[in-house]
């Protein structure tokens, strides 16, 4: 009897608490040490995600972190082609960073594959922050970027059978730039192409003024802005070079010589494509595009979209020479 008692006993204990504690555990586990375990088999691929604003790293499924990626990156008023082309950027651009498909994850973050801070990797947004930003959108859009998703679900783009560096920005104006006269990293498709499709984007053109004093707070004294125009000669302002895409290479600030994309960081400009004047007193900044311009321009693809593209004539429109094949395919 005491062994029936004992047995009864050990069988609740089983029942109530460890088999409970074990599926509990399974579904708020901890990111395993064994990074192998990123990969299931099938459709169920696993990331490894740094929530910045938390602090705190945690696994989801890799179709369910590219809709936030989706959701964050690109407006879900775009059209659905438009929509795909960016699910298949950030999806490569996922894989391609996650340690279990040879990547080197977030270096800052051991242990996660990609950040939510788009400093250190791509924009992502959960539910609670759409909703908040949607609003009574939030259904029907959120269907839709799901459909984008699962549309192209798997699909990444490479280039000779590897993953590409699938960079992407907002608006490039005529041309997109390569990455080599913005980095200096040559990639094969990642070169100048022509972008007739994105000119109804607002950030299409931008305007900004500042003081000469201003400039040199900026830039420092030794630019000597507001001797030159004192002074006249060629004036303080003057773009020295271009580069392939018509981007400013270099231009001379008064006494200075600075790059374009130092420019366009220091005096916070929408791209390196600008030209300068002076006016009024006033050294004036006009821009075309915003973002650094290589890769795949996002008002562009929503253009092309418009006109009838579809996501892989998208793809192929701004990374050059790239196939695209399914991750999830044997």
């Amino acid at each position: 009897m005491k062994k029936i008692i004992a047995c009864a006993v050990l069988l609740v204990l089983v029942l109530v608490i460890i088999v409970p504690a074990l599926v509990v555990g399974g579904f708020n586990r901890e990111p395993s040490s064994d990074r192998s375990e990123n990969v299931a088999k099938g459709e169920h691929i696993l990331i490894r995600v740094y929530l910045h604003e938390q602090n705190k790293i945690v696994e989801m499924n890799l179709e369910e972190y590219i809709k936030g990626v989706v959701a964050a990156e690109m407006p879900a008023e775009f059209e659905l082609e438009a929509l795909k082309a960016q699910a298949v950027a950030a999806r490569t651009y996922a894989v391609k960073s996650m340690v279990a498909f040879g990547g080197s994850g977030i270096a800052e973050q051991p242990g996660a594959d990609v950040s939510t801070d788009f400093r250190q990797s791509q924009a992502w947004q959960n539910e609670t922050k759409l909703k908040e930003r949607w609003g009574t959108n939030y259904d029907r859009y959120w269907s839709k970027i799901s459909r984008a998703v699962e549309e192209t679900r798997g699909q990444v783009a490479t280039y000779n059978g590897e993953l590409i560096q699938a960079v992407f920005h907002s608006t490039s104006g005529e041309r997109t730039a390569s990455a080599k006269e913005v980095w200096g990293f040559d990639y094969p498709y990642l070169i100048s192409v022509p972008c007739n499709w994105d000119q109804k984007s607002p950030r299409y053109h931008d305007k900004k003024e500042f003081t000469l004093a201003q400039v040199e707070q900026i830039l420092g004294p030794e630019t000597q802005v507001v001797a030159t125009m004192q002074n006249g000669g060629s004036g303080p302002a003057q773009i020295v070079s271009t580069t392939e895409s018509g981007r400013v290479g270099q231009v001379r600030i008064g006494s200075k010589i600075l790059s374009g994309a130092e420019i366009r960081e220091k005096m916070d400009l929408r791209s390196s494509n600008f030209n300068v004047a002076i006016e009024d007193g006033k050294m004036v900044f006009n821009t075309i595009g915003y973002g650094h311009g290589v890769g795949l321009c996002q008002y562009g693809a929503n253009g092309m979209a418009k006109d009838g593209h579809d996501f892989r004539q998208i793809i192929t429109q701004y990374y050059t020479g790239v196939a695209l094949k399914n991750i999830y395919a044997s």
